[in-house]
């Protein structure tokens, strides 16, 4: 029955029906009366259910993929090898619940009530799309978006399987985007390592906005008049943009000696002085070879996936719960949602028991002590990896 796609009792067409209703609408509530408008009258329990269990199949597939990738048994597919490559990753933030003490009864006998705590937590968000020439989406071509509620270095190791899984070792070009996070910058080389791209073919770029936004916070400091701060900032902001960062960072110093160098000015000078050094300002090359400047495609997925579904006023998921709605929300916006389950599907047709427990490495202590890392497996038939390319 698991080969046919059956789970749990439920068809392969009720579970698709039920669960992208599940990810797509605001609440699970809201989801069962539509079902029940089109016919299925099913109890929010079931709903819940149904929801669960294919999110953790998608979470169970892609974990098992993960491990033989860690393993070297994972072919490289071919769905970015020549192409231009974003990869752009960023976190969001929504509240979990944690049960610190369980019920004790039932109904009128209940002797003891649950607790929970409801605590603020970050998960870590990454998409992946082919770029045009001007360093935009590409017409007719769809991102690839996945997510975790695990640490920087699960969700640094999640875009490195991706990138190897959908083939970027072969790509033209692969631009990494983003923040000045420094626990995305600091991750990189690894990443770049472990999926074998060579230093002509990665570009890094600091997010456009980002940098602008502390050459603002940096005049603001100076404790200038408006006026003269909006003229300075104007002319930064032209000098960035021909690729002239070296004069930004001389003029913020040379007006910040005139004025006693304020302690407020040391975050934000020291912040575009460290990207200038590493080469990630460098906005004119950036254009002129049509790479994307700005880490929009990810801020918009992070409003997109998480912030319109699982944050909200008392919203408190569950973490496995959570996981779980966000692959599949991830897969129906994307219009990957047949290809994701196909992939469960296949999974759970060779082995139906669940788990996606991470049992990450320690990937800065690796790449600090420069131990080799294996390199992606060759390059395998044609079409060979062709089968898993979903979110």
């Amino acid at each position: 029955m698991a080969v046919l796609g059956f789970s749990e009792g439920s068809s392969p067409a009720l579970v698709s029906c039920v669960a992208r209703q599940c990810a797509l609408l605001p609440s699970y509530e809201i989801a069962r009366q539509e079902l029940a408008a089109r016919g299925m009258p099913l109890d929010i329990k079931v709903i819940h259910r149904i929801a669960r269990q294919l999110g953790a199949e998608v979470l169970t597939a892609r974990t098992r993929d993960l491990l033989r990738w860690r393993a070297g048994q994972l072919l490289p597919g071919s769905a970015l090898a020549g192409k231009r490559v974003a990869a752009q990753i960023d976190g969001g933030r929504l509240r979990l619940r944690r049960v610190t003490r369980k019920q004790k009864g039932r109904g009128k006998k209940k002797k003891q009530r649950r607790r929970y705590k409801a605590e603020w937590r970050e998960p870590k968000l990454l998409i992946l799309y082919e770029v045009d020439e001007r360093g935009r989406l590409k017409a007719g071509t769809k991102p690839w978006i996945d997510g975790t509620f695990g640490g920087p270095d699960e969700a640094m190791e999640l875009l490195a399987f991706h990138l190897h899984r959908l083939g970027a070792g072969a790509a033209a070009v692969v631009t990494f985007v983003a923040d000045g996070a420094p626990w995305i910058w600091e991750r990189l080389d690894w990443v770049q390592q472990r999926v074998g791209l060579a230093d002509g073919q990665v570009r890094r770029v600091l997010d456009w906005c980002h940098t602008l936004h502390n050459v603002s916070l940096a005049l603001e400091a100076l404790g200038l008049a408006e006026a003269e701060r909006r003229r300075l900032y104007l002319k930064m902001r032209r000098w960035l943009r021909r690729g002239w960062p070296g004069l930004v960072v001389r003029e913020l110093e040379k007006q910040g000696e005139g004025r006693g160098w304020p302690a407020a000015l040391d975050q934000p000078l020291g912040y575009v002085t460290k990207h200038m050094a590493a080469g990630h300002l460098a906005y004119a090359k950036f254009r002129e070879q049509g790479l994307p400047l700005g880490s929009g495609a990810v801020e918009s997925a992070i409003r997109r996936v998480i912030n319109l579904r699982l944050k909200g006023p008392g919203l408190m998921w569950l973490e496995d719960n959570a996981e779980g709605a966000l692959v599949l929300r991830a897969a129906a916006l994307t219009s990957r949602w047949e290809e994701t389950l196909a992939w469960a599907r296949a999974a759970m047709g060779k082995d139906r028991q669940l788990g996606w427990a991470w049992r990450s490495p320690d990937m800065l202590t690796e790449l600090k002590a420069k131990v080799p890392i294996k390199p992606p497996v060759a390059q395998g038939p044609a079409g060979q990896g062709d089968r898993k390319e979903v979110a």
